[in-house]
This record gives structure tokens, sequence and C-alpha cells, in this order.
């Protein structure tokens, strides 16, 4: 029997791969996780060797008291930003992207700070994937190369199914990473004495206090601005900042201070090997999941920041599951063929112009407050604005000169100089008056609607 045209009109659409996981829309109320699924993925961004190997890197220069205030003021000054930027996640359901047309940026600016961490955390999620390579290599053999591919299009593959499969990942791995982590310590310290290893002097160069501030706090700056991707996933203002604190006390209280310790012991931050020996084939597969779902977050964080610059700019709203393909292509074939590495500097230029992001972020929606009007308007009913502002000079303006600040002054904590800058720029202008936007763009019908070839309930990575 012969289609009507009607019949055509209501075709199903093609389904896509994987899950858009609300790129472009609020994620309702009901489709958010419960308190221990978001713990565990907080905890596993703590989960990490590298973390150790900072520790021991800051031991090897501080005496544990030090490095104890060292790690205290990284943790305190890291929870601010996450708690004030990840709460305004967490009540609007919106990623930083998005969040940015009516915080601070308006719609075209929010391309340009989509843009910007787009590439920055697909850079970071290749020179990663390189280092994951070159490291199995070195421990297990075989090229490089080729565990840089089989790692990336692992990591590709469950970033594409979103955010309810990452939650998955984070269940396996996190509690057999420090349960493994633990055996391997403990092991290691029980025939030392934990007095004399806290009490000893550090046994190599002097590291001052600011500098290991800035490797605490700086390291993590990024990850602190685009901590909405992951908040907007809460349900309750208490659970971001129980969970992002806890994260932040296991991963500098614990992990940071025990790798002081390792410093110590070993008078070296080559501490790896305490845990990788000690655990054989086993500790070297959960290690590597560790890593894994470390990196996954820089490649679904730069999917998100895609989608919403394609939209804006070219005005096509694409699947978040076929970006992530694309994206995870490129980072695994340029981290395998060794040109990632090539561009850290660059993408450390990068670091520095996103902590200005956050501090724009704070400032609008908690002490401004001009342009999140239409948010609180909107907020119940879970839709977006109709419109929003299409320019704000002003933003742009601070946003370039506190990124030369971060860059160019050579006190204190650079990601931190540049997000205090902002902030304070933009609460003063703002408060004046001087911060104004320019021209109204109207919100395209597609962005209430359901991501494209999306079931029209809920996309699989979100429920």
């Amino acid at each position: 029997m012969a289609a009507t045209p009607q019949a055509e009109t209501v075709a199903p659409e093609t389904k896509a791969i994987g899950s858009d996981d609300y790129a472009l829309s609020r994620v309702p109320r009901d489709k958010r996780f419960g308190f221990w699924s978001m713990l565990l993925q907080w905890l596993a961004q703590s989960g990490s060797i590298s973390q150790f190997t900072l520790g021991a890197t800051i031991g090897v220069g501080m005496t544990f008291g030090d490095a104890f205030l060292a790690f205290t003021l990284g943790a305190v000054i890291l929870e601010i930003v996450i708690f004030a930027i990840g709460l305004a996640g967490m009540r609007e359901g919106l990623a930083t992207p998005m969040l940015t047309r009516w915080v601070g940026f308006g719609r075209n600016g929010s391309a340009l700070v989509s843009f910007v961490i787009a590439v920055s955390l697909v850079g970071w999620f290749g020179v990663q994937n390189t280092i994951f390579g070159n490291s199995v290599s070195a421990l297990v053999g075989g090229p490089s190369w080729m565990w840089c591919v089989l790692a990336g299009i692992a990591i590709t593959a469950l970033v594409i199914f979103g955010f309810k499969y990452m939650a998955v990942f984070a269940k396996i791995v996190t509690p057999l990473f420090f349960a493994m982590v633990a055996w391997s310590i403990v092991s290691t310290l029980k025939d030392h004495s934990l007095s004399e290893l806290i009490h000893s002097p550090p046994p190599g160069q002097t590291i001052p206090l600011a500098v290991a501030a800035t490797a605490i706090a700086g390291g993590y700056m990024t990850g602190a601005i685009v901590s909405p991707e992951m908040t907007r996933y809460n349900r309750k203002g208490s659970h971001v900042f129980l969970q992002s604190a806890s994260s932040m006390i296991l991963s500098e209280y614990i992990v940071g201070l025990t790798g002081v310790l390792l410093g110590h012991l070993v008078k070296s931050n080559e501490v790896s090997h305490i845990v990788l020996s000690t655990s054989g084939a086993f500790g070297v597969i959960v290690v590597l999941m560790s890593t894994a779902k470390i990196n996954d977050w820089n490649l679904y964080g730069s999917s998100l920041g895609v989608v919403n610059f394609f939209q804006v700019v070219f005005g096509k709203r694409i699947h978040r599951g076929a970006v992530t393909i694309v994206l995870g292509i490129a980072g695994t074939v340029l981290s395998a063929v060794g040109i990632m590495t090539h561009f850290t500097e660059f993408l450390s230029i990068l670091g520095v112009a996103i902590p200005p992001i956050g501090g724009i972020i704070v400032a609008e929606y908690w002490v401004v407050k001009k342009m999140r009007k239409p948010l609180d308007e909107t907020r119940e009913s879970e839709t977006l604005p109709r419109t929003s502002p299409t320019w704000v000079p002003m933003s742009i303006a601070i946003w370039i000169a506190a990124s030369c600040v971060g860059k160019f002054y050579d006190g204190g904590i650079p990601a931190l100089n540049s997000l205090a800058t902002a902030f304070i720029l933009y609460s003063v202008l703002g408060l004046l008056g001087w911060v104004k936007p320019y021209g109204t763009s109207t919100l395209d019908d597609e962005d209430d609607a359901p991501a494209p070839a999306a079931p029209a309930t809920t996309p699989v990575g979100a429920a």
C-alpha cells in the first residue's frame, strides 16, 4: 500500500548511535541520579596514579606539615570554585556551554566559550591517551601507538553512550582502584615508621608553598570550571557540596599526602612502580581502567562544547553521540602518531583562558544577577528561555584581560589569578551597569525539542 503524504510526515526518525544526554536542554529532575551514584563519579576523578606522583613530587621538596598546608590551600580553592559553579549547573540542569548563554556571555559568546573548552578538553584527551599508551608499552610491551588506539576506542565507545554508562563504569572502577591502592600502600609502609616519615626532612630541593599550591589547584582548575557537566545530574545542592568535598578530601588529603609519604620513603617522585609492582597484572588492569575513567570526562565535556558551538554558529543541531565518535577518532589518531605532545604549550595557554569563564559565571549568577532572570523564570517548567542576549562585549573584554593576567603575571597561582580577576572585574562593572547585552536571539524551536534521532522520552544515557 502506497504511503500517504501524512504517513510520510510522521515517519519515524532514524535512530542515532548513543545518547544526546540533554546537550542543548535542561536535565529533567526525574532523570537525575541519586547521591551514591554521583558520589562514585566524583570519587572516580580522584583515582589516578598521577595524583600519587604529584604528592611525591611535592614531598621530595617539602616537609609533611608544609605539604599538608599546600594541599589544604589547593583543596579549599578548588572546592570554592567547584561549589559556586557546580551549584549553578545543578540548579539549572545545564552544562557550562549552555549555561553561559544566559550567564555572562550571550548566545554568540557561548560559542566562543564552547570552542575554547572543546579544543582544550579534546586536546588533553589526546595528550592523556598518549601518556596512557606510552605507560602501558613500558609496562607490558608492544608499540605505544597500539595501546593508544585500543584505549581511545574503548573510551570513545563508553562516552558515546553517555553519562549513565560512565556512571556504571565508575561503580566498577572506583572501589577496585582504591582497594588495590590501599593494599599496595599498606604493604609498602608496614615495615617503616610512619612517625619517622612524617617528621623526616624533604630529601630534595625545597619547593615554595605558592609553587606547590599552584600545582595542586591549577592542575584541576579546568575541571572545576566544567563541573556543571557533572552537577547538572545532581538532585540537591547539598549533594554537590558533599560529593565534591569528598572528592577533594580523598584526592588531596588521602591520595596526595600518601604520595608525600612515599616520596619521603623512596626519596623520589617515581612512586607509581610501588603500586604496580605490588599488585601484579591485576593492578595494571585496574590502573589502566581508572586512567580511562578520568580521561572519559575530557571527551565528554568536549562533545558538549562542540554541540553548542555548531548550533550557535551553523544553526545545526548535531547529535552528541556522533560528535563523540568524530572527536574520539581525531584525538586517538593524533595521540597514536605522537602529535599531541607537541601541543601541550598551546593547551596550557588555553588552560589559562578557561578559569576566567568560571569567574564570569560566578559573578553573574551569584552577584550581578541581571542576565540570569530568564533562567529563574523557566526553571520550574524545566524549559529554556525563548530568547537570550546575542553579544555581551564587556564580558569578552573582561575574559581577555583576565586571561592576560593569568598568562603574564608571575605571582600567585596563574589559574586563580585569572579567575579572580574576571570575577572582580565583572562584579564591579556589572553592578555599575557597564556590562550590557546587545541584541536578542530567539531560541530555535529544536533547542527545546528532543535531540535528533533520540527517543521522545529519555535518551539512553540519561535515565
